[in-house]
């Protein structure tokens, strides 16, 4: 049922869009944009809880943000936007290699780079985030959800 009325709400909205964007949208880009906005703020909670919070390494709390969000987001996607039926074992592995693919390039690799180089925590992870977006929604799309 959720499944269904988030789907219609996506194409509604794409639909809607000014100066011909409806026909280069997909309402899957819509819902991604939703869910893994969401899901960002989990992971940036996360993050300031353990950093700020408890006071732990900022790898580690990066890291275990990172994972919290991206299972979430996984469920969610695969749920709600991709509404796969596929089997969840052979997403999952599809998944899991491109979240480490994407961990490796843009979280530890431009995230904590930045970060290193003295960029406040909260910026190099923002900026971080909108470089995994471009790669994760693709992987997502044509990869892990693709229709066959």
């Amino acid at each position: 049922m959720w499944e269904i009325r988030f789907t219609r709400w996506c194409v509604a909205v794409v639909a809607r869009l000014p100066w011909g964007l409806s026909r280069n949208v997909a309402p899957t880009f819509l819902g991604f944009a939703l869910i893994n906005g969401f899901t960002f703020g989990v992971d940036l909670l996360i993050l300031t809880a353990l950093r700020s919070g408890f006071g732990l390494p900022g790898w580690l709390s990066v890291s275990v943000g990172y994972l919290c969000a991206f299972a979430l987001a996984f469920y969610l996607n695969r749920r709600l936007n991709f509404r796969s039926h596929a089997p969840v074992g052979r997403q999952a592995v599809t998944y899991a290699v491109v979240v480490l693919i994407n961990y490796l390039a843009f979280i530890l690799g431009v995230g904590a780079g930045l970060a290193a180089l003295g960029v406040q925590y909260h910026l190099s992870r923002l900026l971080a985030g909108a470089c995994e977006a471009a790669y994760m929604y693709s992987a997502m799309r044509w990869v892990v959800f693709r229709r066959r």
